[in-house]
């Protein structure tokens, strides 16, 4: 059988047995919190209890390595949507240790997709159409610097309703441990973070 149809047998045995219902959420929860975070399968349900948020009490979106590159791409929609239109107040950018963005290199990455079939002339028209892969594909070297940039670029967006706290945070993938790097709450009163 293949994978989805996998899935979809599951899903049918799920919604006939009624297993959906023990996810509704028990009452009402709201922190209004939009969350950042790296994809890594090791946080999905790691982060939640060491954030003690639950059903509707956050945003949580996910990619590789907690990353905000773009101030206007789909990340930073997502940002804004959930501030504006799904309750949300509060950003928190979360990365991790042992992130596997560490030292990606953008021309490996590239070489990966040619291994795996994609074109050199794909390549280059996409390189010449403007797509710069180094940006792209980039990863970072210190995850703390990496949490700092995203909230900077969170930070001064020109859309960011003004007053809302942005912070920075890391978590141990192995023990759920948080480090608040950037102090949202600080930056606000003082406009400076606490070191």
């Amino acid at each position: 059988m293949r994978r989805v149809d996998e899935i979809l047998a599951h899903n049918r045995a799920f919604v006939e047995n009624k297993e959906f219902e023990q996810y509704w959420p028990k009452k009402p929860q709201d922190k209004r919190l939009v969350v950042v975070t790296c994809m890594d399968a090791r946080l999905t349900e790691l982060l939640p209890k060491a954030f003690n948020i639950h059903d509707g009490d956050a945003k949580v979106i996910k990619n590789a390595g907690a990353i905000i590159t773009a101030p206007f791409g789909n990340i930073m929609r997502s940002v804004i949507v959930a501030l504006y239109e799904l309750n949300a107040n509060e950003v928190v950018i979360c990365g991790h240790h042992d992130c596997g963005m560490t030292g990606i290199d953008p021309k490996t990455v590239v070489g990966h997709m040619v291994e795996r079939g994609i074109s050199t002339d794909t390549i280059k028209t996409l390189h010449h159409s403007g797509v710069d892969f180094d940006r792209w594909l980039t990863g970072f070297e210190n995850v703390q610097a990496s949490v700092e940039k995203s909230v900077d670029i969170v930070r001064k967006h020109p859309l960011l309703p003004p007053g809302t706290p942005v912070h920075g945070m890391i978590i141990d993938p192995k023990t759920g441990a948080l480090e608040w790097v950037v102090d949202g709450y600080d930056y606000l009163e003082n406009g400076t973070e606490e070191q």
